[in-house]
């Protein structure tokens, strides 16, 4: 209007306005207080963790460091089937490629332990960017095929008399574990828990930047529509590859880890089942989830101990009906299932006065 006054039509339009304006900053608030909070819990879980060895008997440790390796290992094949949607039944077979790396190194060189892990996983890395540049032409079940066959085959190799004097054919190799440094007040399997908890630390943290940065969403968008993806300039076919290339790493660091706390290798430490047992994982913690792979970590090492504390005599019958119920209750995974009873929660929590 010419005398400056406003009408009301305008006046609301500009209310609105700046309503939308108000909630528009306020609106990263709560997402804020999310991320803080999550912090803190992550923080209250690693001090639950380092705490945890000094509690329990040195048989326990031992297995909460095989869940650790296993989680390492899951996060790698969650990389590669969550996040790019590329199947593989395979992934044991770069577990035992670190598990005899470091083997190899230690007995034949007298390497370092501590150097054999990421020596470990260079050379996964190395095998799985390879493998996957051929298995780009596979899609879904035959992709799955290809990495089964990689499974099936490389326990056979292992054993074949050419390599004996490198791999120690069917007996194996036996490695000694590291000392405790620095004269801690630890022991072995202690320190062990210690030194791989923050290898995975520092592999997750790794693994987050990369899921939620521009390659992440590069992976994520093959995963959805690869055709899309390349149509919008994405080089899916060097995404892929390296995909498996990271993937397999995870799963090397993860297999030299577990040569090391186990302290011994053999090719039948290393059969169809590890895969098996790395897919269910992955699945039961929840594709495409960094938390994900702690639940199957935990999931692959200690479900089979309570089935046969449940039955002696059935406790894989006891294993299966446990992984039914889950996959019932549980679609999308333990991390799911979690997200989705905090949300529940905290939306309770909203509508009290």
């Amino acid at each position: 209007m010419a005398d400056g006054r406003q009408s009301p039509a305008t006046g609301g339009a500009e209310g609105a306005s700046a309503a939308a304006a108000a909630a528009a900053a306020a609106a990263p608030v709560p997402t804020v207080a999310r991320t803080r909070w999550r912090q803190l819990g992550l923080a209250a879980l690693l001090v639950a963790a380092c705490i945890l060895p000094l509690l329990i008997s040195d048989y326990r440790v031992f297995q909460f460091t095989q869940a650790i390796i296993y989680a390492i290992a899951l996060m790698g094949l969650n990389l590669l089937m969550g996040y790019n949607g590329q199947i593989s039944l395979g992934h044991g077979a770069f577990y035992a490629v670190g598990a005899y790396t470091a083997a190899i190194l230690i007995d034949q060189w007298g390497v370092s332990p501590y150097l054999t892990i990421p020596a470990g996983g260079i050379v996964a890395f190395g095998a799985g960017f390879l493998f996957g540049i051929p298995a780009l032409r596979l899609h879904g079940l035959y992709l799955a095929l290809a990495t089964l066959a990689l499974a099936l085959a490389l326990p056979q190799l292992l054993r074949f008399d050419a390599f004996e004097p490198w791999t120690g054919g069917v007996q194996g190799i036996f490695v000694d574990k590291p000392a405790v440094p620095f004269g801690l007040p630890l022991s072995q399997d202690q320190w062990l828990f210690y030194f791989s908890l923050a290898i995975m630390v520092v592999l997750f943290w790794a693994a987050a930047n990369l899921v939620h940065g521009r390659i992440g969403r590069a992976l994520v968008a093959i995963r959805d529509h690869h055709i899309a993806a390349a149509t919008m300039g994405v080089d899916t076919a060097r995404y892929k590859s390296l995909t498996f290339g990271i993937s397999a790493l995870y799963t090397g660091v993860a297999g030299a880890l577990s040569a090391i706390v186990v302290n011994f290798v053999a090719p039948d430490s290393f059969d169809l089942f590890v895969s098996i047992a790395l897919l269910v994982g992955v699945v039961v913690g929840g594709l495409a989830s960094i938390s994900g792979a702690v639940y199957g970590g935990l999931f692959v090492v200690f479900l089979p101990n309570l089935a046969e504390q449940i039955s002696d005599a059935a406790p894989w019958a006891i294993y299966g009906l446990f992984l039914i119920v889950l996959m019932f209750v549980m679609p999308d995974g333990v991390a799911g299932f979690v997200s989705r009873m905090i949300r529940l929660l905290s939306r309770r929590g909203k509508r009290r006065p």
